[in-house]
């Protein structure tokens, strides 16, 4: 049986040494982030800012997507540490929708750590978009008749 505050204590200190990688030239916010896949594997990010603002990753989506390159496909928790304690912003939320159930368990916390904020995903996106899962084989039909 997994043991959630063993959990969260690794997510914590995972997102805390991923946050010293951040490149945060522009905005000065650090952000490192952590999730643990429904395998037992912890993937860790950083933000990653750019002087063309658009092109700014978020250290939750790095997470996510080094998780998903390599296989994992449902994320059971996040951990996210910033100077401040934030939240994700709308964009990670959405991907999280994506990789995550509704009851998703997010820790935030501030670099020192003190006080750690859990919330719940659908606290956080409640009524998130998605598409309907797709039967095997509709993609040839909706592209066939091109």
């Amino acid at each position: 049986m997994i043991n959630r505050d063993n959990i969260r204590e690794q997510l914590l200190a995972a997102a805390r040494e991923a946050r010293h990688h951040a490149y945060a030239p522009y905005s000065g916010y650090a952000v490192g982030a952590a999730v643990y896949c429904e395998d037992g594997r912890i993937f860790t990010g950083a933000n990653v800012e750019n002087a063309s603002y658009g092109l700014t990753v978020c250290a939750e989506r790095v997470a996510i997507f080094r998780a998903v390159s390599e296989g994992a496909r449902r994320i059971s928790a996040l951990a996210i540490v910033t100077q401040d304690g934030g939240t994700p912003c709308g964009a990670c939320r959405q991907v999280l929708a994506e990789f995550a159930d509704e009851d998703l368990v997010i820790w935030c916390a501030s670099e020192e750590g003190a006080d750690v904020q859990e919330y719940r995903f659908n606290e956080l996106l409640p009524h998130a978009f998605s598409l309907p899962q797709r039967v095997s084989g509709e993609d040839e039909l909706i592209l066939g008749g091109i």
